[in-house]
């Protein structure tokens, strides 16, 4: 019997995949920048559950009138251009953390930060919770990302592994089922950092520290989830940088079409 025989069109992206994938990039887009602004007005990170001017920082940006660092425990790295001393559009030397372009606003504004960042952090927590319901329902989890036992073998994972370092097998598997990497990286985005991100960012506050202080207490402290909070920020961006040249790579305009129409994937008939 012909292969094509033994198999059908579905939709390769389910509709409550897309729209959580839209409304989440948008969201995240936005946490992020207005998270820098409230990061700007404390640029320092601490362990435990206080921190100030006085204590000691595990990672602070620092700045003067004629440069700017970042401070990784020890390590000092200058960052004059880039952080802690760049210039506005205006050609005006500025000292926050973050540049205005990266910043929601983008003029300095703790107040209007925090109204951005609360915003839309409830939308995308709505929305991340709907979806893991909607995902349970509609099988996506265990039709798409769900680890099959032969996956789980090391020599699988170095053989997924390697495909992401192919242009050409990146552009043959673009309609393709997930391989293990990808499902790897999905579960652990979805079921992991992003509570962790929700919960460190309960954690962080007064309210809810005086409601639920165990919330507090399994992050080791306000400043610990501030840390943390921060830490999966900019892994969540290097995540989606990533996914960014994997677009690219296996072609854009097909891939994002995918992801608005739903597009077109295979499946046994039996």
């Amino acid at each position: 019997m012909p292969k094509d025989a033994l198999i059908s069109t579905k939709s390769r992206h389910r509709m409550t995949t897309r729209i959580w994938h839209w409304s989440n990039a948008l969201c995240l887009v936005i946490l992020l920048m207005s998270g820098l602004t409230i990061f700007n007005a404390h640029p320092r990170l601490y362990w435990g559950e206080y921190g100030a001017n006085d204590d000691h920082a595990w990672m602070a940006v620092g700045s003067s009138q004629t440069m700017g660092y970042l401070r990784l425990g020890e390590l000092r790295i200058e960052t004059t251009g880039a952080l802690g001393n760049w210039q506005d559009s205006q050609g005006r030397t500025q000292t926050w953390a973050f540049p205005g372009w990266a910043t929601i606003p983008s003029h300095y504004s703790l107040a209007d930060g925090r109204r951005w960042h609360f915003f839309f952090a409830w939308i995308f927590s709505v929305g991340l919770a709907l979806f893991m319901v909607m995902s349970l329902w509609n099988r996506h989890i265990q039709r798409d990302l769900h680890m099959r036992r032969d996956q789980w073998r090391p020599s699988h994972i170095w053989r997924s592994f390697r495909a992401h370092l192919d242009l050409r097998a990146i552009r043959q598997t673009a309609g393709e089922d997930y391989n293990s990497i990808q499902k790897m990286s999905y579960i652990g985005v979805i079921f992991l950092l992003l509570p962790l991100m929700i919960f460190s960012g309960l954690a962080m506050s007064p309210a809810m520290d005086a409601n639920w202080p165990f919330l507090t207490d399994l992050f080791g402290g306000r400043q610990s989830a501030r840390s943390l909070h921060f830490i999966g920020a900019f892994l969540l961006l290097l995540f989606f940088l990533v996914h960014m040249v994997m677009v690219l790579l296996s072609g854009p305009f097909r891939q994002t079409w995918s992801m608005i129409t739903g597009g077109e994937g295979k499946e046994p008939l039996a």
